[in-house]
């Protein structure tokens, strides 16, 4: 049996000579590159230079050491009967171990002055090819990438007698493998970031981001990785969660527009809905509820952005632009924009607006150091979702039915757990990311306990002073139909605002108008555990409920819809979001 065979040549030269030292002990024979040689041959301990095998010496400043096909071939070659007749014909040894670590480019180009000279230097050829084609060969190849292994890899060494065992050298291959992927990351990275984050050189893939989610988290960045940034700003720079916000909201408005054949639109915070809608037309009411009873020009599509300005499906033209430069946003996602609709756009401060883009069927984030990987959620939600009706009552009308879509979707993009109520086309409550599933059905209930509250008669009549804005007129009517009580200033600062100052509305009238809401369709993001979610939902004016089956209380849920004489439909789906 031949002498067995170890390549080294290391950037990173810890570790370096007790390894030496312990192969040759072991009868290894040892070739190393350049600066490796040379410090293992300083230290007494047999080594050949890797032009001894190659016939040729290092060459264009150290940028080719080791790619020869007498390294790479007896490194690749298989115990099989056509390689080693290769090999013979070709004088080529075979290599059994490879030692081998990169330049350090991470390091390079975090130095203050790096060029891009620098960094193409540091860009290591011959090691990655070394590594690659160890870690493929791992069959027959131990591949060494850490010098935290070495200590590992001598002792299985001398224990097998020349043979570490396949499991050692399987995990070795990986180590090696990842080790490459995260080197050629940073590379492509770094190149990302000089050559496709303006334009100038081709296809934009990267957006350079004040900060993440808090200004202490500092870089931040968006970035795809094939391809070009899947959307476009047109005016002004926004941030982490801005794009968090839009990335899921367009998704949900995509969705909806698909399930209802209807325009579309949503409003999302901190990576939830705050509101989604689809066209379904105002009456009078509503239009002074939402505040465009002032405007003359109303598409359906202009009141869906009524409901929801900030994020939508269809083209954004002038009239849509109009409402949503009167409202609080802080930017806005569509596929694309009137020549005057963007001129409107661009005057609002601090907006942000982008174009649309197309996701990847995986999607894969990082959780303290931890990479979490799933299909993305791509299941489609349309009527047939509904078809299981459990209760007594089975009359599901067209527009119950849109209502349960519109609140299924939204509770599909809401961090979980949620559940959602729906009228009209319209998200009027949402219960977001509560650790029990009742809290989210009474959130939601109150959220649409308010929003009914506010078609109330004499809220629609309070004698606001000229001069109030629209956002001043939406935070005192939200004071006044809460009921909460003033005190000190702000008391003054809210009645102030008045011609005359409005009696709160009484128990008896809350009562009374409360009891007058009818119709509300109510959808859960897994199933509900008691049936005081049912109750409760009931409270609110729910009369179409739909939520996944699987609780052990299932049954008496059913009773408790059929004791309100509501129409329950199990929908065997699961919406979690995280």
């Amino acid at each position: 049996m031949s002498q067995p065979i170890a390549l080294l040549s290391v950037y990173d030269k810890t570790g370096l000579l007790e390894l030496a030292q312990g192969l040759n002990a072991s009868g290894v024979r040892l070739l190393g590159s350049g600066g490796t040689a040379k410090k293992i041959r300083e230290a007494g301990i047999p080594i050949q230079d890797v032009s001894d095998i190659t016939k040729a010496p290092e060459m264009l400043g150290g940028r080719v050491k080791t790619l020869h096909p007498a390294v790479h071939g007896g490194i690749l070659a298989r115990s099989i009967p056509s390689d080693e007749q290769d090999l013979d014909k070709q004088g080529i040894d075979k290599i059994s171990i490879v030692v081998c670590n990169l330049y350090p480019f991470t390091s390079t180009i975090s130095k203050p002055g790096c060029t891009l000279a620098d960094a193409v230097e540091e860009i290591d050829i011959g090691g990655v090819t070394l590594l690659r084609a160890a870690a493929k060969n791992h069959e027959r190849v131990s591949v060494l990438s850490d010098p935290k292994d070495y200590d590992q890899f001598l002792a299985a060494y001398r224990s097998g007698q020349g043979d570490v065992g396949q499991s050692l050298r399987n995990s070795l291959a990986l180590k090696a493998f990842e080790m490459t992927a995260k080197y050629d990351d940073a590379i492509s990275g770094y190149f990302r970031e000089q050559y496709a984050s303006s334009g100038e050189n081709g296809p934009v893939q990267r957006m350079l981001l004040r900060y993440g989610a808090n200004p202490h988290q500092k870089p931040a960045q968006a970035f795809v990785s094939e391809g070009e940034l899947p959307f476009k700003v047109l005016c002004g720079s926004p941030g982490y969660i801005n794009l968090l916000d839009a990335l899921n909201s367009y998704a949900l408005v995509k969705e909806l527009q698909e399930a209802l054949k209807l325009p579309a639109a949503a409003s999302f915070k901190h990576v939830s809905p705050a509101g989604a809608a689809v066209g379904v037309a105002l009456d009078e009411v509503e239009k002074q509820v939402y505040g465009v009873d002032d405007l003359k020009k109303r598409s359906r599509r202009w009141l869906v952005h009524t409901l929801v300005p900030g994020h939508f499906r269809q083209q954004c033209d002038l009239a849509t632009a109009r409402i949503i430069s009167r409202e609080v946003s802080d930017g806005v996602i569509a596929p694309g924009y009137t020549p005057d609709a963007l001129d409107v756009l661009k005057k609002k401060k601090a907006g942000k607006w982008i174009r649309s883009y197309v996701p990847p069927e995986l999607e894969t984030r990082q959780v303290y150091g931890v990479s979490l990987q799933q299909r993305r959620n791509d299941i489609k939600i349309d009527a047939k979702l509904f078809e299981n009706v459990v209760t007594q009552n089975k009359d599901l009308p067209q527009q119950a039915l849109t209502d349960l879509l519109v609140a299924t979707l939204a509770i599909k993009y809401t961090q979980s757990n949620s559940v959602g109520y729906a009228k009209n086309g319209a998200i009027i409550g949402l219960g977001a990311g509560q650790q029990s599933r009742i809290h989210c059905t009474r959130l939601a209930g109150s959220k649409a306990d308010l929003w009914w509250l506010r078609h109330h008669p004499r809220v629609l009549a309070l004698p606001f002073k000229k001069g109030v804005k629209r956002a001043e007129k939406a935070n005192a009517i939200d004071l006044f139909v809460s009921g909460e009580v003033l005190e000190g200033g702000e008391k003054s600062q809210w009645e102030g605002q008045f011609e005359t100052v409005p009696a709160a509305l009484t128990d008896e009238e809350r009562k009374e108008w409360a009891a007058k809401l009818d119709g509300v369709a109510c959808s859960s993001d897994a199933f509900f555990p008691f049936p005081d979610n049912v109750h409760r939902a009931r409270k609110s004016g729910v009369r179409y409920l739909a939520a996944p089956s699987g609780s052990v209380m299932d049954e008496e849920c059913i009773k408790a819809a059929d004791e309100h004489n509501m129409v329950f439909c199990h929908t065997s789906l699961r919406l979690f979001h995280h």
